[in-house]
């Protein structure tokens, strides 16, 4: 039993230059109830509420496609424009049609720089295990405290040729400067196995046993047919 030591994935340029983007216009709005929020996503903006920092809750609107886009990657930080105020906003939660998939409305907490924020990290698996192995994730986050405006996009755990038996803790995440684990250290992550051997259609002893009581039965019976016959023949 082996265990592996895993880090964060770097951000790519691409990545920064997309983050870096997140700058949104919000709009106050006054108006409540579905047929409104309908009209509004027909406007091509989503109904928001804004809250936290013992403030009175806001209630805004944002431009879907913009914040659609940094909604790609978990935890996403907007940089609002509200009525010429800005202010930084995490993204809480996220309501959709479950059908459509339309984002509905959103739920945004203020956040500060420099403040400190309880979010879960989506686990990336990169590389394969050894060979005939299979990995299997066990959770799809992690929790973690971060700086708000420096929340890890992804925890990368590198499996290549990892053998059968090898298991990741969530003690063994290498997080960046700043970020602290909240979950339980031994929390498994990741567990190496060998699959069981799947059943070619080979009977089991029970089945062969049953096959051949069924073949001396079937056997009996042709016999006791065949009787009747050849002594009326003679």
């Amino acid at each position: 039993m082996t265990d592996k030591k895993v880090s964060t994935g770097k951000k790519s340029q691409a990545d920064k230059d997309a983050s870096a983007d997140n700058h949104i216009k919000a709009e106050l709005r006054e108006n409540f109830g579905k047929g409104y929020a309908r009209r509004l996503r027909a406007e091509g903006r989503i109904p928001a509420v804004l809250y936290g920092h013992g403030t009175a809750p806001q209630h805004v609107s944002v431009p879907a496609h913009e914040v659609g886009l940094l909604l790609r990657k978990a935890n996403a930080i907007l940089d609002l424009n509200i009525a010429g105020k800005k202010q930084l906003a995490l993204v809480k939660d996220v309501q959709k049609d479950p059908v459509r998939q339309i984002i509905e409305h959103l739920d945004l907490v203020i956040v500060k720089k420099g403040e400190k924020v309880h979010v879960e990290v989506p686990i990336h698996l990169e590389g394969e295990s050894f060979s005939g192995t299979i990995a299997m994730l066990e959770v799809n986050t992690i929790r973690v405290e971060a700086d708000a405006t420096n929340i890890p996009e992804r925890i990368v755990i590198d499996i290549e040729g990892a053998e059968d038996g090898t298991k990741i803790h969530a003690a063994d995440a290498v997080l960046p400067e700043g970020s602290t684990l909240m979950d339980e250290p031994d929390l498994l992550l990741v567990n190496v196995i060998v699959p069981a051997a799947v059943s070619l259609g080979e009977p089991t002893e029970g089945e062969a046993a049953e096959e051949v009581e069924g073949e001396a039965a079937a056997e009996a019976g042709e016999a006791a047919d065949e009787a009747p016959a050849e002594a009326a023949a003679e």
